[in-house]
């Protein structure tokens, strides 16, 4: 279970990135070794959407 940090990013921040970077764990289960995660790439390369901006 993802701790409380991890879903409650401070304002201004991306809730996927703040989540992947702080219950990493659960966020990348799915992931094989050395597999990149299509969110986080995605995220890297074109930067966070505005709607997953925390307010």
């Amino acid at each position: 279970m993802a701790s409380g940090r991890a879903n409650n990013p401070p304002r201004g921040e991306c809730r996927q990135c703040w989540f992947h970077a702080y219950a990493t764990r659960e966020a990348h289960a799915q992931l094989g070794s050395r597999e990149d995660c299509p969110a986080c790439v995605d995220h890297m390369t074109n930067g966070c959407p505005s709607d997953q901006i925390a307010h």
